[in-house]
């Protein structure tokens, strides 16, 4: 069987869900084109700007869709066969993913644009606000700790790393340039578009002529060196206003990704690759941990996220010039997610189940396979490679600085900080945390050094997946006391629950072992693990009292 065949099905249920369950939910939220949106009615020039539909869904696209749909999926195609994952994919992506971000774009939207914390705070009570409001700066920290390392690993790749680290940075000083033009020199979008969109091609050519590695300094090596720069980045980049470089480069990356999904698929038709893998593995992964819950906290991003739900509350919402756009921003950008991860996926189903390439790196498996497809447009396999590397690091640097913004909002919220000194303080205090988990090395039973990206995994899909059941709690929490039928979002955030408590539970058990027997050993994973899962339960009792209480809510 040709492996499109599988997307094409893939594409069809996504296609469908968007003209039938999308449209429904439109008219379950009465969205309206007339009602006046926090964009328009503030319009501050800095966060809150009315952005055309297309365009904002370009710089949404490539805000969430991090690493995350292709990291995930791969992973846990390799551990458990693809056949798991597809389903998993598809469902969760229509009915958990979609309308978790669909939901927190329209709450957020109603409630002048609030973030999903402060939403926590209407019906929650400042408790559960504080609480919440811990729980995902805490989430945003492993969020950056496991990109950076992923974007480093990228960079220092034997065959293509300095040519990709090359590509990257004329993409980033693309951005900044697009964002002058558009703000000082007033140039109409389509311009923009049509000069900037090919110079991001020919940057991608030709950084891989003029490759840039670090050189090694102070005992540090190039990926250590890479952490620390790719660090900085995500404190300036998150001080700087939006137009400069958020805007500006999530709309080229939009373009860039879409790119990198159509040669993909189109690729993928024109040769017919068949599928090798296994559908279906085993029940466990390689180091013995279970398809339930791990499939599900594993491939994340591709299926539903609660990082998205802060990006669609957070900066998204402040954008949203008609309220009918959050349809195909919020519930149609999860969708382009979902085909991300079955493309991803699909870079598993044409490998051999004893090939060398299971044993490397997600990235690797997805560019060699991105490659595979794509040289059947007449494009070099090498230039294909690279340029699937650095979509790669594309994804995951519209999240890193997004990331990082959004936990500086948050740590001033918990701090009072105020002012530019404020902003200052509050971003490094935010990139404390990453710096020294980056900084860290970990090594297995056999000496060799475990990637901070792949220590810290399992922590960061579990974490934004129980963010994402806690923020569903809250819009159910919403709805209920509206007078909506609340089960639209409730039984999603009860499945999710379920799934990530479970996997909680089981990077815990190995730490109250040691503890019962009397031996204390500080784990980083575990200590996190089990504080976060404290707060989860504290959450869901202060919800538990907000649907006794009699808190006022806006029209839904």
């Amino acid at each position: 069987m040709s492996a499109y065949w599988i997307v094409l099905i893939a594409g069809s249920c996504f296609l469908t869900a968007y003209l039938t369950y999308g449209r429904f939910l439109g008219r379950f939220m009465n969205l309206s084109s007339d009602s006046k949106t926090p964009a328009c009615e503030i319009n501050d020039g800095v966060d809150y700007v009315p952005t055309p539909k297309g365009f904002l869904l370009g710089q949404h696209f490539s805000a969430i869709a991090a690493a995350g749909p292709i990291v995930g999926p791969v992973l846990a195609g390799v551990w458990f066969g693809w056949g798991p994952v597809l389903l998993w994919v598809i469902l969760g992506a229509i009915f958990f993913g979609a309308v978790h971000d669909f939901s927190s774009m329209v709450g957020s939207v109603r409630h002048r644009a609030k973030s999903v914390v402060e939403m926590v705070h209407i019906f929650f009570g400042r408790r559960g606000y504080l609480l919440f409001l811990f729980f995902v700066w805490i989430s945003l920290i492993y969020v950056i700790i496991a990109f950076a390392d992923l974007t480093s690993s990228s960079f220092t790749s034997p065959e293509l790393g300095g040519g990709v680290a090359t590509s990257s940075m004329l993409y980033l000083f693309l951005g900044l340039a697009m964002g002058i033009c558009l703000r000082f020199f007033k140039m109409p979008v389509l311009w923009a578009t049509l000069i900037f969109l090919p110079l991001v091609g020919l940057g991608i050519w030709y950084g891989q002529s003029i490759p840039f590695h670090l050189p090694a300094l102070a005992g540090l090596s190039e990926g250590q060196l890479w952490n620390y720069l790719l660090l900085f980045y995500c404190f300036a980049a998150s001080v700087i206003p939006v137009w400069l470089l958020l805007q500006p480069r999530g709309y080229l990356g939009g373009f860039f990704l879409y790119a990198v999904l159509a040669a993909g698929l189109a690729g993928l038709f024109l040769g017919g690759e068949k599928i090798i893998y296994p559908a279906f593995t085993g029940w466990t992964n390689p180091k013995g941990l279970p398809l339930f819950p791990l499939l599900f906290v594993t491939v994340a991003c591709g299926a539903c996220s609660g990082f998205h739900g802060i990006v669609c509350s957070g900066t998204t919402s402040k954008q949203i010039a008609k309220e009918t756009d959050c349809r195909a921003v919020g519930y149609g950008g999860m969708l382009l997610e979902g085909l991300v991860a079955v493309l991803a996926l699909s870079t598993v189903m044409i490998l051999a189940k004893g090939s060398p390439l299971t044993g490397l790196g997600p990235d690797r498996i997805y560019a060699e396979g991105l490659s595979q497809f794509v040289q059947h447009l007449g494009i070099p396999r090498d230039f294909a490679r690279s340029f699937a590397l650095l979509a790669f690091t594309t994804f995951i640097y519209d999240t890193l600085d997004v990331a990082t913004r959004l936990a500086r909002h948050i740590f001033q919220e918990l701090t009072g900080w105020k002012g530019r000194r404020g902003i200052v303080l509050a971003t490094l205090a935010s990139l404390l945390i990453p710096f020294l988990c980056v900084s860290l090395k970990v090594t297995d039973t056999a000496g060799q050094v475990i990637p901070a990206w792949k220590v810290f995994w399992t922590l960061f899909g579990t974490s934004n997946q129980l963010l994402a059941a806690l923020t569903l709690m809250m819009l159910s929490v919403w709805l209920a006391k509206s007078g909506k039928p609340w089960l639209i979002s409730a039984i999603p955030m009860g499945f999710m629950m379920m799934m990530t408590l479970w996997s909680l539970g089981l990077m815990v058990q190995p730490f109250i072992v040691q503890l019962v027997h009397g031996r204390v050993i500080f784990d980083a994973v575990s200590v996190t693990a089990l504080l976060l899962c404290a707060l989860a339960l504290l959450l869901i009792q202060e919800a538990m009292i907000a649907v006794r209480g009699g808190r006022a809510v806006s029209r839904v």
